[in-house]
């Protein structure tokens, strides 16, 4: 037997189910000092093994000596380095995989990446008082519109202080809103409103010119410092300009002024003087106004007519298309060649630098700041990329394609996919693509196209890799409008280009004004014929109807991974059909688009190996009681859209490179639900 001596008193061992000796009655307190006096230099505890304690178990309130004791037995010591370290090999494989995850994830895709962009033309989308002009309360009564249709980004065109000479593309005063629309206080309404339901609003902002009722133009016409030089003045006589610059809506781009004696330059109307970019108080007073309304809490920014902003200084006589033409003749945009007005050196950087200072209030998590940039440059594509920025320096977010404007010039299937090819095929890699099919410029795609291609053309806009940009009525198809008088300045000097048409209320109901307005005396442009048959409230309770089909399209394109960010690939087109598919790597679920825009027409897809023999429909822009097509014998009739849905584990792209496109190439894990760069 192995005794040890135990020299704290604490560690006393009570034996289980024996009486303890070292208890003692009160009286007995001599006896109980002596006895614990003796325990406390030499306690024997005996037991079977060496350093062991006879008690059966641990007890609850033990001292910590025995605890420790009883720990330090492999029995319990075992299982908790056991568990230790199995706690430090989870917790490292958990921040491994995190680190790994973030690493190999793609880039979350922004809100103006997510959602269709709407256009709304204030003057003519609601009118809240009654004075046959819409307003900012009008948009504000309206937001339910945009949540019935799954649309987060709201761009509406300019609502600032204004003579209203263009509309509200004269500006007076950037830091105003004009009364024809509400007040500051409207706005700062309009904009919590549609923060509080998560929509984001796009604001127009117009930098190549001002209203020549502006404080700086009125200054700068009398030489007043430091605002003599704000603006483009050169000598010249009354009745001999500088050179053979035409502006855009005709005639000489310059014009006399009395009280300066000199020519000032306007790319627009007369009443639109040009700001003088080469003077940096300019740019800095133009940026001054972007802050205001960033801390107000804008979303962001469509940049109008940018590539006016610059000009040449040496005022040279742009060349003629026609050489052999009478100069004196001369006098649209078209015929002339704008090498010295148009994109000038020196304009990416000023964009570049409007691009920092968005970036620097886009630090807080999900308030991204966007900028969108107009800029028509036809047959030159090439200039319109260049407002992505470079590989290095970022300019806009993307700049508006007006390419699909022009699928009615010649409306087929083959020019539906030049016009795609066009814009993908020059767009630098890894930017985002968006489509344009209407807006407060151009005609109605409905009109031109003709009315039953609109559901094709929407399903077009939003099956399509991108951001698709919708123009207030376009969902529910309508059309242009022989307005009785034209108010819009260019169709003023030439009635066959007028706007006016375009520009007409939008229709809510079948009620008086179409619900549009509670005016007695007129609506500012006239309300289309048709309003009592197309309108909002009419079409909500059709399930079957455009705006029906445009509502679906849109959440299916948020729901479905293949659509948001997966591979666009061409697969036919012909005079009548263009088709094309959307897959995901790892996603057995793609989809194929078949858009009829020519006549009733047999598709045969049987060369397409990677299609399955049998495809479900999942959309038909017309009614239709077959739910599955063979690929060989896929029927659409004039102006059918059809979305076809099929799950298949072989890939298109990795055979056909150069019919595929994706701006960031991602795949889809299942087994995680998650994506990761491929």
């Amino acid at each position: 037997m192995s005794s040890t001596k135990i020299t704290n008193i604490d560690a006393l061992e009570l034996q289980e189910g024996v009486q303890n000796e070292a208890f003692q009655e009160d009286d007995d307190t001599s006896d109980a000092s002596s006895t614990r006096e003796q325990q406390a230099t030499s306690v024997s505890v005996t037991g079977s093994e060496e350093n062991e304690y006879a008690q059966i178990k641990p007890y609850a309130g033990m001292p910590k000596e025995v605890l420790m004791l009883y720990s330090s037995k492999a029995c319990y010591r075992i299982p908790r380095e056991i568990i230790f370290w199995l706690i430090i090999a989870c917790t490292l494989a958990l921040i491994a995989m995190t680190v790994t995850i973030v690493a190999l994830s793609p880039r979350c895709m922004s809100w103006w990446q997510l959602s269709p962009v709407y256009q709304v033309y204030p003057r003519s989308f609601k009118d809240s008082n009654a004075d046959g002009v819409g307003d900012l309360k009008g948009i504000k009564d309206k937001l339910s519109h945009f949540e019935f249709l799954n649309i987060k980004a709201i761009w509406i065109s300019p609502f600032y202080k204004s003579p209203m000479r263009d509309f509200g593309y004269d500006v007076e005063d950037f830091r105003e809103i004009d009364p024809i629309f509400g007040t500051m206080e409207d706005f700062d309404d309009l904009l919590a409103s549609m923060h509080d339901k998560g929509l984001k609003l796009i604001m127009d902002y117009i930098p190549n010119h001002t209203s020549d009722k502006h404080i700086w133009f009125q200054l700068s016409r009398n030489g007043t410092e430091p605002y003599k030089d704000y603006y483009i003045w050169v000598n010249c006589t009354p009745d001999k300009p500088p050179n053979n610059w035409v502006s855009v809506f005709g005639n000489s781009t310059w014009e006399y002024d009395e009280m300066r004696q000199q020519c000032y330059f306007h790319q627009f109307l007369k009443e639109q003087p040009d700001l003088n970019y080469r003077n940096p108080r300019v740019i800095e007073e133009m940026t001054d106004i972007i802050h205001f309304w960033l801390k107000k809490g804008v979303d962001g920014f469509r940049m109008d007519a940018v590539k006016h902003m610059l000009e040449a200084t040496h005022l040279r006589n742009e060349p003629q298309v026609d050489p052999d033409q009478d100069p004196s003749t001369v006098d649209t945009e078209f015929e002339l060649y704008h090498d010295y007005t148009y994109t000038q050196q020196g304009l990416h950087e000023i964009l570049t630098q409007w691009r920092i200072e968005l970036d620097a209030y886009s630090r807080e998590p999900g308030h991204y700041r966007f900028m969108v940039t107009e800029c028509y440059d036809y047959e030159e594509i090439g200039k319109t990329m260049r407002y992505y920025g470079t590989s290095y320096v970022t300019e806009s977010d993307f700049p508006f394609n007006f390419y699909l404007l022009y699928l009615p010039d010649d409306l087929s299937g083959n020019q539906a996919k030049r016009l795609v090819h066009l814009w993908m095929s020059n767009m630098p890699k890894g930017k985002w693509p968006n489509w344009v099919v209407g807006n407060h410029d151009k005609p109605r795609i409905t009109s031109s196209a003709g009315k039953e291609y609109i559901r094709a053309i929407n399903m077009l806009l939003l099956t399509l890799p991108g951001t698709p940009t919708t123009y207030y009525g376009e969902e529910i198809g309508m059309v242009n409008v022989n307005v009785s008088v034209i108010q819009d300045p260019f169709g003023q000097h030439d009635p066959s280009n007028s706007r006016d048409p375009q520009r007409t209320p939008m229709q809510w109901n079948d009620q008086f004004n179409a619900g549009f307005s509670d005016s007695e005396n007129g609506t500012w442009l006239d309300i289309a014929p048709d309003y009592s048959t197309v309108n909002v409230e009419l079409q909500q309770a059709d399930p079957d109807s455009t705006i029906s089909q445009y509502r679906a399209l849109t959440l299916l394109k948020g729901a479905e991974l293949a659509l948001s960010r997966g591979w666009f690939c061409f697969i036919w087109s012909d005079v009548n059909v263009f088709a094309y598919l959307r897959e995901l790597d790892g996603l057995n679920k793609a989809f194929l688009v078949v858009l009829n825009f020519g006549k009733d027409t047999t598709t045969d897809l049987s060369s397409v190996s990677e299609l399955p023999d049998t495809l479900t429909v999942h959309l038909s822009t017309l009614p239709i009681s077959q739910k599955t097509f063979s690929k060989s014998r896929i029927l659409t009739s004039q102006g059918q859209g059809l979305l076809l849905e099929y799950s298949t584990n072989q890939r298109f792209h990795p055979n056909h490179a150069s019919e595929c496109y994706v701006s960031e190439e991602a795949c889809y894990l299942p087994a995680l639900d998650i994506l990761y760069k491929c």
